[in-house]
């Protein structure tokens, strides 16, 4: 199972999981357990720019991203490279609208990315 910090969007700044397929997120107006979401639902999953942060979160979502970036360049060349022990920062759509910005490690992204194709 997978770990997905979340930092900014419609699901607050907590942690979300991905396992077999779905997304394991929080409940909005609270819940002990998570929802399960099919990453079928995900309409793009980016790797976050600062204009794709401001898009979620605003000037206060780049700030809280800034730390966790290493800029969109690096982060496509750790990819490519092969990503071992690099999380990436990404923003993720859904189709009903709904958006976060979260950290993973490369593999669970380039999983949910291939996912929207």
């Amino acid at each position: 199972m997978a770990k997905i910090k979340l930092l900014a969007g419609d699901f607050g700044t907590s942690s979300a999981t991905f396992h077999f397929g779905q997304l394991g997120m929080p409940r909005q107006g609270g819940g002990f357990l998570p929802e399960n979401v099919p990453v079928t639902s995900l309409k793009s999953v980016d790797i976050a720019t600062e204009e794709s942060v401001k898009r979620v979160g605003g000037t206060v979502g780049w700030g809280v991203a800034g730390a966790a970036l290493l800029g969109p360049v690096g982060l496509l060349a750790g990819l490519l490279v092969g990503g071992r022990g690099k999380d990436v920062t990404f923003v993720a759509e859904f189709h009903n609208g709904k958006r976060f910005m979260g950290t993973t490690d490369a593999g669970t992204y380039k999983k949910l990315a291939a996912a929207t194709f």
